[in-house]
């Protein structure tokens, strides 16, 4: 009986594994779907339609690539980071001086999305080995300038083969580049809803 219900376990956690390594390819193939080095990085507020809005296509910053990477597979970054805002406005960061969430532009905060991917994905280990960091990655970086950041590991190698590369944008478009460690890395998560 107890080899059993350990073998049943076993079982258990390989499928959530295989299916958690699924979702990561394929939210990395989604991250790479949407490179586009034509895109303008526009820190502009724009009023978007809720649920499912998003700024126009041609334009963006780093937490629209995860948003739209996330929307390929059916996951709706604005609304879940809202609905959580409403819930538990009071856990999220009060940099912008807001006394109630924002659906136009929350979801657009690197802040915010670390403490959503903080509380309801898994945070990961922000040390410097690169066998840390796999497609499918959320990493979040300050640049200089106390500037946040947000990009997504995706499954291509640098040149040199060490590490993955990043899906982000920091001012050149929606690009793939090997910038993993040229930051200081503030948090990883993995999240799958």
């Amino acid at each position: 009986m107890k080899k059993s219900l350990l073998l049943l376990v076993f079982i258990l956690c390989v499928f959530m594994a295989s299916a958690q390594n699924k979702f990561a390819l394929q939210l990395s193939d989604s991250a790479l779907g949407i490179i586009d080095n034509t895109i303008t990085y526009d820190p502009t507020y724009f009023v978007l339609k809720y649920p499912n809005g998003d700024v126009p296509s041609d334009k963006g910053v780093c937490t629209d690539v995860v948003i739209r990477a996330y929307r390929k597979l059916g996951i709706d970054l604005q609304k879940e980071v809202h609905e959580d805002m409403a819930k538990n406005f009071s856990k999220y960061p009060k940099i912008w001086g807001l006394k109630k969430p924002d659906s136009n532009i929350d979801h657009r905060r690197v802040p915010n999305l670390a403490v959503f991917f903080s509380k309801f994905g898994k945070e990961k280990s922000i040390d410097s080995n690169p066998s840390l960091y796999i497609p499918g990655d959320i990493v979040t970086w300050l640049l200089p300038g106390n500037l946040t950041h947000i990009g997504i590991v995706v499954n291509k190698k640098s040149a040199d083969g060490k590490r993955f590369q990043i899906v982000h944008n920091i001012g050149g478009g929606q690009v793939m580049e090997d910038v993993l460690f040229k930051y200081t890395i503030t948090g990883h998560y993995q999240y799958q809803k």
